[in-house]
């Protein structure tokens, strides 16, 4: 298919149609609702059952596998410009105990589950080198991490990847609710819960994604002046700059390194970064509305995990069914077992709010780990989401370099070295955390 500029508003516009259509199959289904499905995946299972991959009905163009690569560019190029200004011994004297452990979990996901298929996988079923990486990037990174990591191994010959890890990552989303939701039933039955943890106790809105009038609150706030320019074009201006430079950046480091390929979306990242410490020291930086700009990169999120589902090819997926299967058998059992065993240890005041949490979050990414929380935790009493907001921040540039470099790792034929790393990186977190007391082995009545 030739290109054109029509193909991108037309693939926009179909998709955006089935966004729209999986709000209102949300607000009025109750199964979706006790499902607690996001539109924008809803939205992507639609579009691969009925467009090109599926029945071949909704007429989206051969560059819908395309779209997720910039996106993620776009999401990272804006996280920076919406993180809150911290220090950071305050995040440690606040939220040790759930950075470490969430810390410790990204990093041993990430390691572990390479080594995992290091071990098993790829001598049995001569599966690629950086198979074990998938588990890590559609459970504990998401839709966001699957682009980019599928989009770091396309570029050097792996194309597989991006569908697979795509994949990884729907899976994910769906056995975190549904797991989840399980382990919540039988620990209200334990007495682990500390709040009101029925789902039909839940407000309307949380179940159908629908904000009634009374409680409805403002997107951000304008900085700037709109007879200068409108505050959203601003901010959408910011973060499309930040895209830009770090695509042509990546092209130019490919242009002069041919065998060293440093994803666009790593330097987006960092060309926001460098946007936002030029803005505070022009005394400037109070101009970007962080809620606006948290606004931008979660629409971009929700354009990415609805294009990159509806791109995913089965066939490449049934052509890795038994080794892909047991790599996700193995994530669950993974994640069950620091929920059930490691979070009773590291907290010590509502475990099983925290762990049902971060349950949700390493097995579905955070938007499924608020879910399963407000199932728990309807008001948010126990103040696991604003722990884990502050907790993030340190964690963030982890990920990010993570995402960066582990394909870099096994493209260089250094896999066992990133395992080594990152295994080893947890060993040191995990015997800080025992030197600040973040972690403490008795089980004080916890269950």
């Amino acid at each position: 298919m030739e290109f054109s500029v029509w193909n991108i508003v037309t693939d926009i516009g179909l998709i955006s149609l089935l966004l729209v259509l999986s709000v209102v199959l949300r607000a009025k289904i109750r199964l979706l609702q006790r499902s607690f499905m996001p539109a924008s995946i809803l939205a992507g299972i639609l579009g691969l059952i009925f467009g090109p991959n599926g029945f071949g009905i909704i007429p989206f163009s051969d560059f819908i596998g395309d779209y997720p690569g910039i996106l993620i560019a776009v999401v990272l190029g804006a996280l920076p410009l919406s993180t809150q200004n911290f220090k950071w011994s305050e995040i440690m004297g606040k939220v040790g105990s759930l950075w470490s452990y969430s810390q410790i979990i990204m990093l041993l996901a990430w390691g572990g589950g390479l080594l995992f298929a290091l071990i098993l996988l790829v001598p049995t079923f001569d599966v690629h080198n950086g198979f074990g990486l998938l588990f890590a990037a559609g459970f504990v990174g998401g839709h966001g991490t699957a682009a980019a990591l599928g989009d770091a191994f396309a570029q050097q010959g792996w194309e597989e990847a991006t569908a697979l890890a795509m994949t990884s990552a729907t899976i994910g989303a769906i056995l975190s609710i549904a797991v989840g939701l399980a382990l919540i039933k039988s620990g209200t039955n334990k007495g682990y819960a500390n709040y009101i943890s029925s789902f039909d106790r839940l407000s309307e809105e949380l179940k159908t994604g629908l904000i009634p009038k009374g409680k409805r609150h403002s997107m951000g706030t304008d900085t700037v002046s709109s007879i200068s320019i409108e505050s959203l074009s601003f901010h959408l201006g910011l973060v499309a700059f930040a895209t830009t430079i770090g695509y042509y950046l990546s092209q130019l480091g490919e242009s002069l390194y041919p065998n060293l390929v440093i994803p666009a979306f790593a330097l987006s990242f960092l060309v926001g970064l460098m946007i936002r410490q030029l803005m505070q020291v022009a005394k400037a930086d109070d101009y970007i509305d962080k809620s606006v700009m948290s606004k931008i990169g979660g629409s971009a999120t929700d354009f990415l995990v609805a294009f990159g589902i509806a791109s995913i090819n089965l066939t490449v997926v049934a052509d890795n069914v038994v080794p892909f299967t047991i790599l996700l058998i193995f994530g669950i059992l993974f994640n069950y077992f620091f929920y059930k065993v490691v979070s009773k240890y590291y907290f010590q005041e509502n475990w099983f709010e925290k762990g049902i949490f971060t349950f949700g979050w390493i097995t579905g990414a955070v938007a499924m780990g608020i879910a399963l929380l407000r199932t728990v935790d309807p008001k948010l009493e126990s103040k696991t989401l604003d722990e884990f907001g502050l907790a993030y921040i340190p964690i963030a540039p982890v990920e990010i370099m993570l995402i960066t470099f582990a394909p870099l790792f096994i493209l260089n034929g250094q896999h066992w070295l990133f395992t080594v790393i990152t295994i080893g990186a947890c060993f040191i977190i995990f015997i800080f955390s025992y030197y600040k007391k973040w972690i403490k082995f008795r089980d004080e009545g916890t269950g």
